[in-house]
């Protein structure tokens, strides 16, 4: 078992994420916080956690210290006062969302102080972060992973190690792209309902059904991209006739698109390059050219 188990955990960071870390925390570890806001000390007053003066008295109380700030800058300042200190922490675990080369740059400048750091993204609400449900999307050596493990393992519902420092960072950035993408593509979608006179709560049950916004990820994606498997199934030039319709539709109704105006780009792009009859997945053979990688390659 690792040495670590029951000694204090360090949190700078006491917004709406770092509250709920630290609730779930609390009762668990001592906890030493910090947050540059003064007023976050209330926030936190029914938790049992003991407030410090600054990010460098946790690090001197907490061999262990979980990072949640609002942007990288703030990620970057408070790592530099970690290390900074007569006492730095034996690992830094950066839940804050920033970027995987932030990431990176974060974990040199601990490895040239000999200290651990990983970025353990957090996939989950506030609400199941305070549960102790977080799914934590990790970046880190296999050791540091290990070293983080059993302070992880108090609040997580899942972890998942997905390679090198930076990779939890991506893996947050990506899914909060799709989700923010989409989002919009399905607020497109409801005012060009809406303006069909389609009831809302029909719109949501169709796109919610197993034919719904689940299958392009898990037949198109999954079945197909993965492994490079383009026969048969719906055409990308049948994908492309719909796209305009839904263009000349949303047009007709007088309702701006943008997401969906964009993404019809790549459909053109694949029937002029000789692709019109492969099902529609094989877009990502563009992206393949594109990036000089391969999607079916794991």
């Amino acid at each position: 078992m690792n040495d670590s188990v029951g000694l204090p955990v360090g949190i700078v960071g006491l917004g709406n994420a770092g509250s709920a870390l630290a609730s779930a925390f609390s009762g668990q570890r001592p906890l030493i916080g910090y947050d540059a806001n003064p007023a976050r000390r209330e926030a936190v007053a029914a938790l049992d956690l003991q407030w410090a003066g600054s990010a460098e008295e946790v690090a001197g109380l907490a061999d262990t210290v979980v990072l949640s700030l609002p942007k990288p800058e703030a990620s970057k300042a408070v790592v530099g006062e970690l290390l900074g200190g007569a006492t730095p922490p034996k690992l830094i675990v950066e839940t804050s969302t920033i970027t995987p080369n932030t990431a990176r740059d974060l974990g040199a400048i601990c490895a040239a102080a000999s200290v651990e750091f990983i970025d353990a993204a957090v996939g989950s609400g506030v609400q199941a972060m305070a549960a102790g449900q977080v799914t934590f999307l990790v970046g880190g050596t296999d050791a540091a992973v290990a070293q983080a493990r059993p302070v992880l393992e108090l609040v997580a519902k899942t972890i998942h190690h997905l390679g090198p420092v930076g990779a939890g960072s991506g893996a947050k950035v990506v899914n909060n792209a799709v989700m923010h993408a989409l989002m919009v593509v399905l607020i497109e979608a409801g005012a060009m309902a809406g303006k069909l006179g389609i009831p809302m709560t029909a719109l949501v049950d169709i796109l919610g059904s197993a034919d719904g916004v689940s299958r392009p990820l898990q037949h198109r994606f999954r079945e197909r991209i993965l492994n490079g498997d383009y026969t048969g199934g719906m055409s990308v030039a049948n994908a492309r006739k719909d796209s305009l319709l839904a263009l000349e539709t949303a047009a007709d109704c007088g309702v701006p698109l943008f997401a969906m105006s964009a993404a019809h780009t790549p459909y053109e792009i694949a029937a002029s390059q000789g692709m019109g009859d492969l099902d529609y997945a094989a877009l990502a053979k563009l992206w393949e050219a594109w990036c000089d990688m391969d999607f079916s390659s794991g």
